[in-house]
C-alpha cells in the first residue's frame, strides 16, 4: 500500500475516533450563596468545543474567548438562556469573568448581594438550541434553611424552580 493511502486511511480513522468521542454534549453549572462576601454565585462550565461551534455558527466566524469582544458574544447568548427569575422578576445577573481553556469554557456570574429568594426559577436552555441532545446540570447551595439539590435541563425542559 503506498504510504500516503495509509497516512489517509490513519487520519480518517483518527478523525472518526474523535467524532465519536464528543457525541455526549453537557454542561455544568454551581450555584451557591457566599455568607462572606454576602452575594451569590454561579460558575458554569462547558465543552469549549460546543460553545466555539455554537458562535460560529451564530455568527459566521471564529471566536477567541482570550478577548473581551468575543466574550461579549457569549454573555449576550447566556444571558438569554441562562435566567434567573423571582417574583416574575428577572434577577440580574452581573459577569465576573470567563476562563477559557482548549477543553473547557468556565464563566463566573453573581447576583449581588443577595441570597436567591425562595421559589427563585431558573431557566437554563444554554447550548440546548443549538445542541438537541444537550443536557445541563445544576447543583444548587443549600441556605437560609433549605436542602442542597441538583436539577437537570434539557431542551424539552429548561425551566425548574429551585429549592
Amino acid at each position: 500500500m503506498p504510504r500516503w493511502l495509509t497516512m489517509a486511511a490513519l487520519a480518517a480513522a483518527l478523525a472518526s475516533g474523535a467524532a465519536a468521542a464528543h457525541n455526549y454534549h453537557m454542561g455544568l453549572a454551581d450555584i451557591g450563596y457566599n455568607a462572606d462576601t454576602g452575594n451569590t454565585e454561579i460558575v458554569h462550565t462547558y465543552t469549549a468545543h460546543d460553545v466555539e461551534t455554537l458562535l460560529a455558527n451564530l455568527y459566521g466566524r471564529q471566536f477567541d474567548l482570550g478577548l473581551e469582544e468575543d466574550q461579549e458574544a457569549l454573555r449576550r447568548y447566556l444571558d438569554k438562556r441562562f435566567v434567573l427569575t423571582a417574583g416574575g422578576r428577572h434577577l440580574p445577573l452581573q459577569w465576573v469573568g470567563i476562563k477559557a481553556s482548549a477543553d473547557t469554557i468556565t464563566v463566573y456570574q453573581m447576583v449581588a448581594g443577595a441570597a436567591l429568594p425562595a421559589g427563585t426559577v431558573l431557566k437554563n436552555g444554554v447550548l440546548a438550541d443549538f445542541l438537541p441532545g444537550q443536557i445541563n446540570t445544576v447543583n444548587v447551595g443549600g441556605s437560609a434553611g433549605r436542602a442542597a439539590a441538583t436539577l437537570t435541563f434539557t431542551a424539552a425542559q429548561d425551566e425548574q424552580r429551585l429549592p
